[in-house]
């Protein structure tokens, strides 16, 4: 009998908020070197961001649903932005006492300081005095503020500004800070061995006089405003689908606040007064330190070139089966090709469309495209094979969040050389991780394929933990080829038995094979899932889970971000562990294995256990067939699965504890091991 409780699911954005606490863990553990904190520091207020943008502004949206729909649906979107609100509050708490008690004195042990205005030698205030009049004066945009009769003053989304009190007056002052003009540190002249680096923030602080003449200051207090970061756009659009999204863009900037977050030192009369003049209510503010924005810190400066402040390097690893490669199309038709990111190189997909570009067999390159780098050789490798009148078919996500202008920048550049450019769908996004390309051999089509869990880019391959399989494999390719002819409106449904294809497919094949672990779990045998993903939220799958669990399946599962699913409870999900890892690399890779009566079946690619990605994106996620690569994914997964370094323990708490070693066990951290493993496996 499974247990009763109130709520047997999370509540995924609060649970997200547990995921982001795994972030802040990473700034606050010693055994990352002190830049690399200031990094995931940089990442938790990167992640915030994005999450007042998108998930509190979503629950915003369902309060404008009728108060009597949201009972009946049992929506209670003010509850849980409270319960938002209050955990947030905690987490930058603890974010202040990490810079300032850890990082902050870290830095000075390093001959780093980070000075605010009230530091400022004579000298230092002389050198911003210059470097303000020489390069920033010309980039601020001053504005005054009457709060009695004035027009509301309009905050930029994710822009840092001062806001500055007069005395005596209904007047404000407010003025911009130019992070993208002039970067948000500034670096001063190095004294013996001491090094000095300073907010450009404090920098424009100590000429505001200048700024606001004739103007009494009582009090400057940086502020920022979150905005609506979705794009609202109606489904009859079908044919300009894209150039709607392009058309709209602009709302990102201009859509609906979401959070204004304020410096606490600010009285609380001017805090009132602000939120009035912007039409905020109590709820939108979120009282915060000195400074704002420390995504900057992605960028902040390294004036001592000490390499102890950073991760140890690890070279990009060559891949045994493609280094030495000189045509990969005999290598992969010869036997399936494995390779993981960041461990390996990006450049072997890239090579892989060099050479098809160039190869006179070659007819056909087909890929999906979900976030496309800025300039990179694979986008100047497809523009070459156009160039060399390959047919070239690229379908471009238009509404991947935050990249839709640059996806559709390089959708028109491909159109105009040729290319035939598929964008989006109304109701459905394109994720999977997809390439085909055919080459006429012996008069007949022979096609090869790529199929990955990340994205064509080779910035993020740099940072993300992805696999990606190589394949010639004609029950694959034949199948793949398929789902490239429904993205071009050539197929409705691909018949597919071997690939799972989301939305077709995809939910009743995990359905069917976590039933039969059940069947097997009731019939005495041994029965297991294991499970690597991004994010768990789907309630059937997670009920389907929760009915194994009960039935004596054993479920080891690992997720990096939220989980929807309450793991350990018992008569409910006692048979359930799980663990979430959190390193240098962001884990992004999703791999699925089920015991299957010991004929093991293993799938990988861009789905996770998500209602989106199982019901309203397209997904491609692929059976490993290949004995060698099979037990290759299984001893990477092994390897994270006894991660006791960076693995944390996910519980009906959201305790987020650290893994310990046990007594006489070797300590593993996954990243590592992985790293080492792949490069004895491939050593040349």
């Amino acid at each position: 009998m499974m247990k009763p409780l109130e709520n047997k699911f999370k509540h995924r954005d609060l649970n997200w908020l547990s995921f982001n606490k795994r972030v802040l863990q990473e700034a606050e553990d010693k055994r990352n070197p002190v830049y690399e904190r200031l990094k995931f520091l940089a990442i938790f207020s990167s992640n915030l961001d994005e999450y007042y943008r998108v998930r509190v502004s979503q629950l915003r949206q369902i309060k404008k649903i009728k108060k009597s729909l949201r009972k009946k649906l049992a929506l209670k979107p003010s509850k849980k932005v409270k319960e938002i609100i209050a955990e947030v509050k905690k987490h930058q708490h603890k974010f202040g006492e990490i810079f300032h008690e850890q990082i902050v004195p870290e830095l000075k042990q390093n001959s780093i300081y980070l000075i605010e205005e009230e530091d400022f030698t004579t000298s230092q205030k002389e050198e911003a005095k210059n470097y303000f009049n020489a390069e920033v004066v010309q980039n601020l945009k001053p504005q005054v503020i009457d709060f009695e009769n004035g027009k509301k003053a309009f905050l930029k989304n994710n822009t840092i500004y001062l806001f500055v009190s007069f005395k005596n007056t209904e007047l404000a002052g407010l003025v911009n800070i130019p992070v993208k003009q002039n970067g948000r540190f500034v670096t001063y002249k190095t004294q013996g061995e001491k090094h000095f680096i300073s907010f450009l923030d404090d920098v424009i602080r100590t000429q505001i006089h200048q700024i606001f003449p004739n103007k009494e200051i009582e009090g400057v207090y940086e502020v920022k405003m979150s905005r609506d970061a979705e794009l609202y756009i109606d489904d009859q659009f079908e044919g300009v689908l894209a150039e709607k999204i392009y058309e709209s863009l602009q709302q990102r900037t201009d859509g609906q606040p979401t959070r204004l977050l304020y410096d606490s030192e600010m009285p609380k009369p001017l805090q009132k007064k602000l939120r009035k003049h912007l039409g905020l209510g109590k709820i939108d503010m979120m009282p915060g330190g000195k400074y704002h924005n420390f995504s900057d810190f992605f960028s902040f400066p390294d004036p001592t070139k000490n390499a102890d402040l950073f991760y140890e390097k690890l070279p990009p690893l060559s891949h045994s089966g493609l280094e030495k490669s000189t045509n990969y199309f005999e290598t992969i038709k010869e036997k399936d090709q494995l390779v993981h990111y960041p461990y390996m190189s990006f450049s072997y997909v890239e090579k892989f469309v060099e050479q098809a570009a160039t190869d006179e067999k070659v007819t056909d390159i087909k890929i999906s495209l979900y976030r496309v780098a800025d300039e990179s050789k694979l986008t100047s490798s497809i523009l070459k094979a156009l160039k060399n009148n390959k047919n070239v078919t690229v379908f471009v996500e238009a509404k991947a969040r935050f990249d839709e202008e640059n996806n559709i920048h390089w959708g028109k550049k491909f159109e105009e050389k040729g290319a035939k450019v598929i964008y989006s769908y109304p109701k459905i996004k394109v994720h999977s991780k997809i390439l085909l390309i055919t080459r006429q051999e012996n008069e007949e089509s022979v096609h090869y394929a790529y199929i990955g869990t990340g994205n064509f880019n080779s910035e993020t391959s740099k940072i993300y933990c992805d696999h990606a399989l190589f394949t010639a494999h004609k029950k694959l390719t034949k199948e793949l080829n398929r789902v490239f002819k429904v993205l071009q409106g050539d197929l409705i449904i691909p018949r597919t038995k071997n690939l799972l294809v989301s939305p077709f497919n995809t939910r009743q094949a995990f359905t069917n094979m976590i039933l039969r672990e059940i069947d097997h779990a009731e019939a005495g045998k041994e029965a297991k899932i294991t499970a690597k993903m991004n994010s768990l939220e789907d309630k059937e799958i997670i009920d389907l889970l929760y009915r194994a669990s009960s039935c004596g399946v054993q479920i080891r599962l690992i997720v990096r971000g939220f989980t929807c699913l309450i793991p350990g409870v018992e008569g409910l999900s006692e048979n359930i562990y799980m663990t979430s890892i959190i390193d240098r690399f962001l884990e992004h890779g999703r791999i699925y294995m089920f015991h299957n009566d010991g004929d093991e079946e293993l799938f990988f690619g861009s789905a996770d256990w998500m209602n989106r990605n199982l019901d309203r994106r397209i997904e491609v996620l692929a059976p490993v067939y290949d004995p060698e690569i099979a037990q290759e994914f299984k001893d990477i997964l092994n390897i994270q699965l006894k991660d006791n370094m960076k693995a944390r323990i996910q519980d009906e708490e959201e305790s987020n504890n650290y893994i310990q070693p046990k007594k006489g066990e070797d300590k593993i951290r996954s990243q590592y091991e992985i790293y080492n493993y792949l490069k004895t496996k491939n050593e040349l």
